[in-house]
């Protein structure tokens, strides 16, 4: 099993569809896909500081546009399959199918280590991916990646959150990070486990 996450920001990009065929096609059976909040999760920000209400009511809020996300995620491409539990993700990957899941467990009436903005949907697949005992975590971001950069720089560069450090060092799995045009690497990953020099474009 592997955990897919695409970025929110990609549910606006004209290459979303592709990437959501990519993973309908290569995917059912293996692939546990969660999408981030984007720029639905950039207005609870916005009201968050406008309002200056409590984390855990944002962090609330924003769980609920990852949920609303995977429902564009659905409508666009029903062969990935919707779940809101968990427990529901293996099931439907030993049906054949891609798992699109909806975090709704993940809401709280009280706060936890996870409810505040140093974790944001990255940091949240990743600690899917850990208790899922997946065996890789693949993050596809809007924007452009350094591939020389590790995981550490890449926090400090404001690509991941800043949770998902010390998350990666204790997750023990690969994680690739592809930006929003590298669909043929992700190919290459699903069917060789690898990829080529050339796999940055797609």
């Amino acid at each position: 099993m592997w955990v897919v996450k695409i970025g929110g920001s990609l549910c606006g990009d004209p290459l979303l569809p592709a990437w959501l065929t990519l993973l309908g096609q290569l995917g059912g059976g293996r692939i546990a896909l969660v999408c981030g909040g984007g720029t639905l999760a950039d207005e609870v920000r916005q009201l968050q500081e406008r309002w200056d209400t409590d984390d855990l009511s944002a962090h609330n809020m924003a769980v609920l546009t990852m949920v609303q996300n995977a429902y564009l995620l659905n409508s666009l491409n029903p062969a990935l399959r919707l779940v809101s539990r968990e427990a529901d993700i293996t099931p439907t990957l030993r049906r054949g199918g891609v798992a699109l899941w909806q975090p709704l467990e993940l809401l709280r009436h009280q706060p936890d280590p996870l409810t505040n903005w140093r974790h944001t949907s990255d940091s949240i697949a990743l600690a899917l991916a850990r208790r899922l005992n997946a065996e890789r975590l693949v993050l596809v971001k809007s924007c452009t990646i350094d591939a020389s950069l590790d995981v550490d720089q890449l926090v400090q560069a404001a690509v991941l959150d800043d949770g998902f450090g010390p998350l990666a060092r204790q997750a023990g799995l690969p994680i690739d990070i592809l930006s929003r045009d590298q669909g043929e690497g992700l190919r290459e990953l699903l069917l060789f486990g690898q990829r080529t020099a050339g796999a940055d474009h797609g």
